[in-house]
């Protein structure tokens, strides 16, 4: 099985963080192939744009399609390392990130990536100078033209996330936060952490300082190392996406008894969460997901619980029964898992080894 050796001090000292680049690069996997209505959206509203730019850059196109081995059968899939950065400190921005990529990834550096994901002769294109700043041109235009403006709102999205993961971290443990990033991951204690299903060597990472956990708006999961020190796992964030006001279609029983917003926000209670959780998840003003959950509180259908400084809600049986006959939803989505090296089952077919 592919699993990881990780120390307990290295478990200790992970953190989840947000990476500009690895949204970035869950962005491009959706231009290449979209998966799921959310999916399908952002597509349409990029994807001529992107094949416009990629048109005009023969090489950004050559770079793009030689960067990923679909998943075959029991063989994993395959992205290329240089899609796939272990973020190097919390709180980077995207520059910062782009920066980090070129002082790590050289010409000979990527095309050596790309011939491990693919074997055989490159194209004559990919042979020239300047195929690192090729590369550097094409995430950067995924990140201006389709995610700069909307980062704001993804950004929320990913940090209620983490809040729900380092949640349960403090309820139950590092086994079910581990099994809640992936199909087949898993905290197998005494070090090991399986990272997936394939028949992959053992990784160790004794000489590792940096373990992240990195959230991002996909329905695929992959992992990423600079070697020795630095690795991470990306996962997909729950809620993905949430669509704004009026973006639903027909209108569900529920939403017609207690009103759209408050309908969305008991939908969107499978899960215990906070006030700012819900208002990124469902698209709503922090306040006016404030006032729903008193009415809901007050009506019998959550539970409250204080964690930290946190105050968790949660649906009763009663509201767990209301929702179940009403056909409410709250636009959050879990995601099976896919990815680089690595990578657990599911996804996109992108992925890696061990």
């Amino acid at each position: 099985m592919g699993d990881w050796l990780v120390s307990a001090d290295l478990l200790a000292h992970s953190r989840f963080t947000l990476s500009p680049l690895a949204e970035t690069t869950a962005a491009l996997t959706v231009l290449t192939g979209p998966r799921g209505p959310w999916q399908q959206a952002f597509h349409a509203t990029h994807a001529a744009a992107y094949e416009a730019m990629l048109a005009e850059h023969p090489v950004r196109r050559e770079l793009g399609e030689r960067a990923w081995r679909p998943r075959r059968g029991t063989a994993p899939g395959w992205m290329a390392d240089f899609l796939s950065i272990a973020p190097e400190r919390a709180g980077a921005t995207f520059d910062d990130e782009i920066d980090l990529l070129g002082r790590e990834w050289s010409d000979e550096r990527i095309r050596a990536a790309l011939v491990e994901v693919r074997p055989g002769p490159l194209a004559t294109l990919l042979m020239r100078d300047g195929l690192r700043e090729e590369l550097e041109a094409l995430l950067r235009w995924v990140w201006t033209a389709t995610l700069e403006a909307d980062w704001p709102r993804r950004s929320r999205v990913l940090e209620a996330d983490i809040l729900s993961r380092t949640t349960l971290l403090g309820s139950q443990g590092w086994a079910a936060v581990v099994a809640s990033l992936g199909q087949r991951r898993a905290w197998l204690g005494e070090g090991r952490l399986r990272i997936n299903g394939y028949d992959l060597p053992d990784r160790d990472l004794s000489r590792a300082r940096q373990l992240w956990f990195v959230p991002v708006h996909s329905n695929g999961s992959w992992v990423a190392w600079q070697e020795p020190e630095r690795y991470a796992i990306v996962y997909p964030v729950t809620g993905a996406l949430a669509p704004p006001d009026g973006a639903r279609g027909g209108e569900s029983a529920l939403a017609r008894l207690l009103g759209a917003n408050r309908a969305r926000v008991l939908g969107a209670l499978d899960d215990p969460r906070t006030t700012s959780q819900l208002a990124a998840t469902t698209g709503l003003p922090l306040g006016t997901v404030g006032g729903h959950l008193r009415v809901l509180l007050e009506s019998g259908l959550l539970l409250r619980r204080r964690a930290g400084r946190e105050v968790l809600y949660w649906r009763t049986e009663t509201g767990d029964a209301l929702v179940a006959s009403g056909g409410a939803s709250g636009g959050a989505s879990g995601g099976a898992s896919g990815g680089r090296s690595d990578v657990a089952d599911g996804g996109p077919d992108v992925g890696g080894r061990g």
